[in-house]
This record gives structure tokens, C-alpha cells and sequence, in this order.
């Protein structure tokens, strides 16, 4: 039992020995903090904030007035071209529609008897026993009449269309996000239809409309990939192409941005509209690059000058270096050499690097020892376990 209990012992120490000091992805030496240049994919993204949407959406509104008499089409149905959605009460256009036949029923009656008189008066007129005056009065009569009827024919047609606009159907196959009335409410057309429905055309296919700043749009082109994730789904993200950068800008609080629309395919019909998405639009990418982290970027040991670099691999002309060139330092042994190096694209973690005297393996300083905690860089714990 005792040998039993002293291999425990031996077995946890060497455990805790194993956590404390076993080195990590990032090391110590010299007192700097270290990471290995790598080569690996990089891609760079533009970041923005969207709300997805129906690619095709159709308000179905009312174009007469009246008051809602039916329903036929509720929240989330799907319908078809044609379908009946909605019956608004007809009674006053039945009754207007009977009027309007009963008019153009009197103007065909008077039409027929303008004819009687303009075909006596031409009889009477060809034989000399009546007055030419009452022949053209005869002829302007039936004018008259034949006018009449195409108004009152007209008005008859008016009301049969404003009758057939008493049911409402739909313009478009698809399902149905809204209904805006209910049955016995008065709906009035008197300056602009007013909406009953809107209906989504195909939920299948969706796009989403972002807002990117000025200084990033520049980046974005039509057919690049994107991905997205939504609040409803936090552990899964979606795919999507960018379509079209819209040309109309938005100035809000001084800021100039633009609409990014984006497409994306819903065949499972996972996504809803309204969702809001964060977008991760892909500007470039790079699939065998040297890489160091971005913390190396921004290493600058105490007392170090700015020319050093440069002198130390003997380029340039003396003149400023280029936006792109940076100064990053590497460890060899305890010591710290300096590295001039040109950065390309960033993911925001790593940056694609190009330099002569920087090599895959080589360790970069990416910050000093004595100022980093080891919990937050995954450096090694120096010191001994904490007693209790």
C-alpha cells in the first residue's frame, strides 16, 4: 500500500512539473517572448453588419375601397399566382355596376331612335320634301347618340374592373411574411394602395444588405466569397457571394459608407428575414505565405532607432522606407538582430511577410518576458507551484 501510494505521489509531481514548465507555441529566451515565422493561408476580410432579406418581396395592396368581407391567406401560407388572398364587400359596386348598365342601356335606346331620325331625314331630303337643315340636325343627333353609348359602354366596363378588384389575388407564387388587415376592416384607396399582404417570392434564395465604410469599400468587387453568422445559429456559419456594390452612398454623422448586397442560398430555409448577419467579405487571400504574428509588428526593444534596419541589410537609398516595410526583430541565440521585412494582407492575427533575411523557423520577438503575464501569451510558468 505504501509503494502504491508513493507512485501516486511520484506520478502527480511529475504532472505539475509537465504543466508548469513544458514550453509552449510561444517561448521564452533572453527575456523576450518568441513565435516561430511560419508559412500557411492567409486571408484578409472586411468586416460589416447586414440584415437578411428576401431577394423578391411584393406588396399586395387594394386598389379600390371597401371593407375587408374574407380572408383567405394567413401568416406564413404559401400561395400561388392567381390565388384568392382577400374579398373586400361588393355591394356598392354591384349596385353602381347595375347603374352603369341601366345608363348604357338608355344611351342604346336613344341611339336607336337618333338612327330612325337620321334615316327619315335622309329619305325626306333625297326626294325634296324635307329641309336640308333637319337632315345635318338629324346626322349631328346620331353623332350624339353614338357617343353617349361609348360613354355609358365605358362606364360599364370602369365598374366591372373596379368589381373584379373587390377580390385580391396574389401577383406572385410564394409565402406570404404579413398580413396587415383583418376581416370588417375598412381599407381606403384614395391616394395610395393601401398594403394587405407582402409576400416573399422564394425564401430559398436570400441576399444581404451590409453597410461598409468608404475606406474599405474600395476593396470589395462583385463574385467574392463571404461568410456569415447569425444570433439564431452562433456555432455555424454560412456562405455567400457578393453580387453588387451599390452605387448610392449614405452620409450619416459625417461617415460616407455604401450598400454591399450580398447573396445567399437558403435552400434547408435555415435563415429568416431579419436576421441580422455579421459579414465577412474576403478581399484577398494568399495560400503559401510567410507569416509572422502581428504582435512582432509592433516589438520595438528600448533604445532602438529607426534606421538600423535598413543599414543592417543594406537596402534603400537613404530616404524614408515605404508605408508597407517594417522593422521586426529575431532572436538568434541571446541575440536580438533586427530585420527589415515588407508586409502584405492580415487576418487581423497574422500578416503575410516578404524579406530576404527573414526565414520559416526563424523566432520573432513578439514581446518582452518581463512584461507579459505567461497566462495571457501561453508563455512557460517560471515559477515554482503556488502553496495553499
Amino acid at each position: 500500500m505504501r509503494r502504491f501510494y508513493l507512485f501516486s505521489a511520484v506520478a502527480v509531481a511529475v504532472a505539475v512539473g509537465a504543466f508548469l514548465f513544458w514550453p509552449s507555441s510561444a517561448s521564452t529566451k533572453a527575456g523576450y517572448r518568441t513565435e516561430a515565422a511560419t508559412r500557411g493561408p492567409v486571408s484578409q476580410a472586411v468586416s460589416a453588419n447586414g440584415t437578411l432579406n428576401p431577394v423578391m418581396v411584393v406588396n399586395v395592396g387594394a386598389q379600390i375601397s371597401g371593407r375587408i368581407s374574407a380572408l383567405h391567406a394567413d401568416f406564413n401560407d404559401k400561395v400561388t399566382e392567381g390565388q384568392v388572398l382577400a374579398e373586400l364587400d361588393d355591394s356598392l359596386l354591384n349596385a353602381q355596376m347595375a347603374q352603369s348598365e341601366a345608363q348604357l342601356a338608355s344611351a342604346q335606346a336613344q341611339l336607336k331612335l337618333a338612327q330612325v331620325n337620321y334615316q327619315r331625314a335622309q329619305n325626306l331630303a333625297s326626294r325634296g320634301a324635307g329641309a336640308k337643315a333637319d337632315a345635318d340636325t338629324a346626322a349631328a343627333n346620331l353623332g350624339i347618340a353614338e357617343a353617349a353609348v361609348g360613354a355609358a359602354q365605358a362606364k360599364v366596363d370602369s365598374d366591372r374592373v373596379n368589381l373584379s378588384y373587390a377580390i385580391i389575388k396574389s401577383p406572385v407564387s410564394g409565402v406570404v411574411m404579413s398580413r396587415d388587415v383583418d376581416v370588417g376592416q375598412t381599407v381606403a384607396a384614395s391616394l395610395s394602395a393601401p398594403q394587405i399582404f407582402s409576400i416573399a417570392q422564394d425564401l430559398s434564395k436570400m441576399q444581404i444588405n451590409t453597410t461598409v465604410a468608404e475606406a474599405d469599400v474600395g476593396a470589395i468587387k462583385a463574385g467574392m466569397p463571404a461568410t456569415f453568422r447569425v444570433d439564431a445559429f452562433a456555432g455555424r456559419s454560412f456562405a455567400g457571394t457578393v453580387r453588387q456594390v451599390r452605387l448610392n452612398p449614405t452620409t450619416e454623422s459625417n461617415v460616407v459608407s455604401y450598400n454591399v448586397v450580398i447573396d445567399v442560398d437558403n435552400a434547408d430555409l435555415t435563415l429568416l428575414p431579419g436576421m441580422t448577419a455579421y459579414v465577412q467579405i474576403t478581399v484577398a487571400t494568399e495560400e503559401n505565405a510567410l507569416r509572422v504574428a502581428n504582435a512582432a509588428l509592433r516589438f520595438k526593444p528600448e533604445g532602438a532607432g529607426t534606421g538600423g534596419a535598413r543599414r543592417q541589410q543594406g537596402g534603400g537609398s537613404g530616404g524614408a522606407p515605404a508605408a508597407n516595410t517594417k522593422t521586426i526583430y529575431v532572436l538568434d541565440g541571446d541575440q536580438v538582430r533586427p530585420v527589415q521585412v515588407t508586409t502584405g494582407i492580415t487576418d487581423g492575427k497574422v500578416t503575410a511577410v516578404a524579406g530576404d533575411a527573414l526565414k520559416e523557423g526563424d523566432l520573432v520577438i513578439i514581446g518582452a518576458a518581463a512584461t507579459d503575464a505567461p497566462a495571457a501569451t501561453g508563455g512557460p510558468r517560471m515559477g515554482g507551484p503556488r502553496m495553499f
